[in-house]
Parts: C-alpha cells; structure tokens; sequence
C-alpha cells in the first residue's frame, strides 16, 4: 500500500509541524459534523486553541450545556478574582457615622 505523503521530505515537513504542535499542547483530530457547522467548529477550536478567559468561559458554557446539569454557585466569586484590581491593593475609606436618635 502506497503512503499518500510521497517524498521524505514531505514525510519530515509533517512530522516536525507535529512535534511543533504537540510542544504547544495543541492536539490534531477529526470531527465529524453537519457541512453548515463547519464554520462553527473551526471558529470553536480556534477559540479553545487561544486558551485564555474567553476559552475559558466559552468551554465552561460548552460544557454545562452538553452536561444538563445547573451552573455551579460561586460564579461572582470567580468573577471578582478575575478583575483586574486584584492585588492592587485598594483600601476604601468609610466614614464612621453614629447615626440618629430615635425616640420610641
């Protein structure tokens, strides 16, 4: 059986584009799918390739849609820790107040 890659140098091309894919953590597979979902599917994987906070929130949607289950609690926690003031150290200053008489 003859290989569809024909010439070694090809061969090597493939395979070290392979490693390089591999070093980044990135896996290569085939789905199959609708032919109107394609564009769909690429732009996901393209998404959850970037790896950053809209990967990260676009995979936990993903997956609590395919799961059925309820969304977990503590979602505003993850949020505020998400916020780009953490750590900087900010101390809000409230004035003291003694309030008002009430007579009863």
């Amino acid at each position: 059986m003859e290989s569809i890659v024909g010439s070694k140098s090809q061969k090597r091309a493939i395979r070290n584009y392979r490693n390089r894919l591999q070093k980044r953590g990135i896996a290569r597979f085939e789905v199959l799918g609708l032919d109107g979902d394609r564009d769909l599917i690429r732009s996901l994987a393209r998404r959850l390739a970037e790896d950053g906070p809209d990967a990260s929130r676009l995979r936990a949607a993903v997956t609590q849609t395919i799961s059925g289950e309820p969304p977990r609690k503590g979602g505003i926690l993850a949020a505020l820790r998400r916020s780009p003031l953490v750590g900087s150290d900010i101390a809000p200053v409230r004035q003291f107040e003694t309030g008002r008489k009430v007579e009863l």
